[in-house]
């Protein structure tokens, strides 16, 4: 979904705290007030030579930042601290709609600002930490950032939400978000709609560390997720990342030249791909197919 406009200086520091949880705002607003009430006070030193002008003007600029600073920007805080709680109150009402009621129309009469927080929303009902990145508007760009503990740290997921309910959701949309994921290091990537996703779409996010969940999906995690609560770190999540594709690795030496899948670590077979731009080319692909999907290439 595309940005937002931009807007002032007040308006960036009140999303700023917006998009964090609400006591971070809370307890911002004290410390702003602490730290630029002193400057604010502060004697200015009268310059007696020519070359004090300089410090004189630097300190008596600084002196009229924080004396305005110093009220305003705990304001602000405060304000962004109850945007949040409002967010997350309107986002857990959202998720409460869509699991009480089994319509798909649900989804359909949802703004795409609304939209966004309920994904947000159904993401942390998983055990996933959310992040806003202030995303809104009609297209376009990752709407959210997410991180969970993995075994190599903190992994990162990228989201676009796309509230589109008069057509399918294409294979540009699924290319543009694996393209961010490689240039941000991402371990994987969702692409969330209200509607359905074309078989070209769906046929590129295949083997691919890309999840595409529809409209169907979505209310079925978020009614699977909020009945049985949040969802605990050591419990398999209803909603599964999605693994990256592992690069060729040299073949067993144990008289089986077939590689180990990277996702299950059974042995793989020899496949052709018989649809799509690889058509034709062979690639080793997991024995347990479809129930796992891992796959790698044939060097």
């Amino acid at each position: 979904m595309a940005r937002r406009n931009q807007g002032g200086l007040a308006e960036a520091v009140m999303e700023l705290f917006a998009l964090m949880p609400w006591w971070v705002g809370v307890i911002a607003a004290p410390l702003f007030y602490l730290l630029l009430h002193p400057v604010a006070t502060q004697a200015v030193p009268v310059a007696t030579e020519v070359g004090q002008y300089g410090a004189m003007a630097t300190r008596t600029m600084w002196k009229t930042f924080a004396l305005f600073g110093q009220y305003l920007l705990p304001f602000f805080s405060l304000v962004g601290a109850a945007m949040s709680a409002w967010r997350r109150r309107q986002r857990r009402r959202l998720a409460a709609e869509v699991a009480q009621n089994p319509s798909a129309g649900v989804l359909d009469g949802m703004s795409w600002r609304e939209f966004e927080m309920l994904v947000g929303e159904g993401f942390r009902l998983q055990g996933f930490r959310v992040v806003e990145t202030g995303g809104g508007g009609a297209d376009g760009g990752v709407d959210l950032v997410l991180s969970r503990p993995g075994q190599n740290g903190s992994e990162k997921y990228l989201v676009q939400c796309k509230q589109w309910r008069a057509y399918k959701v294409g294979v540009d949309v699924v290319r543009e978000l694996y393209g961010v994921m490689a240039a941000r290091g991402a371990a994987g990537g969702f692409v969330v709609t209200s509607g359905r996703f074309t078989d070209e779409a769906r046929r590129f996010a295949s083997g691919r560390n890309v999840e595409l969940v529809d409209g169907p999906r979505l209310r079925q995690l978020i009614q699977k997720a909020r009945g049985a609560g949040v969802q605990p770190a050591r419990q398999e999540p209803a909603l599964k990342t999605p693994a990256a594709p592992v690069a060729s690795a040299p073949a067993q030496r144990d008289g089986d030249e077939r590689p180990n899948c990277p996702v299950c670590g059974k042995r793989m077979v020899r496949r052709v791909a018989k649809r799509g731009a690889s058509a034709g080319a062979p690639f080793w692909g997991c024995v347990d197919y479809p129930g796992c999907k891992g796959t790698r290439g044939m060097g």
